[in-house]
């Protein structure tokens, strides 16, 4: 089983993160912030990967830390799970309509980590969640698991539709990213024979 726990403390949050991928996609989700858990609750869901996360955070100042610092811990129990990354399928893509929104996620668990991101909003917030922090979030998933991930809203108006599909399209991808394929064996997915560095 590829199961990695992350305990993060630091002066703004303390965090206890535990995922499971080779789960069923259960999880136990308490960030402080209503719509970031049900985001967080719906990659697990969909993505099969089990995700148990806790954050104590310092939400008296602002929702920055919390968000950055759950994607961090989140991003590095995937990176640690995943190991020598030996048979996975390295890549995943989805394109996920939710209602009148279509998102588009391509991902490569390459060890080279960037965000290209193309959503926009059209207001400061959802739920009580500032909308700026969602580009943020997957900034901060990407470099601490070493991923490159492209995210795109082809089209929608709805705000929430529109981050809901990112969410689940970027669940879509990691749950074939990370599949081990049985004809690779225990190969490295590369011809350099190692992922990053």
């Amino acid at each position: 089983m590829r199961i990695a726990t992350i305990a993060r403390t630091t002066a703004e949050t303390d965090i206890a993160v535990t995922v499971n991928l080779d789960g069923t996609g259960t999880y136990e989700v308490s960030t402080g912030i209503g719509f970031l858990d049900h985001m967080v609750e719906q990659f697990s869901r969909h993505s099969l990967i089990d995700v148990a996360l806790r954050v104590r955070g310092d939400l008296h100042v602002d929702q920055h830390h919390t968000c950055e610092d759950s994607a961090i811990a989140l991003g590095q129990a995937i990176h640690q799970a995943l190991g020598d990354k030996k048979g996975i399928a390295r890549y995943g893509e989805a394109h996920a309509p939710m209602d009148e929104a279509l998102a588009r996620v391509a991902l490569d668990i390459s060890g080279r980590p960037i965000l290209v991101w193309n959503a926009m909003f059209t207001q400061p917030r959802l739920g009580e969640m500032d909308t700026e922090l969602f580009e943020h979030w997957f900034q901060s998933v990407s470099q601490a698991a070493g991923i490159t991930l492209h995210i795109a809203c082809l089209y929608g108006s709805n705000n929430h539709h529109v981050i809901e599909g990112i969410y689940k399209g970027f669940a879509r991808a990691m749950r074939q990213a990370v599949a081990i394929d049985p004809r690779k064996g225990d190969a490295i997915p590369s011809t350099k024979g190692q992922l990053g560095g």
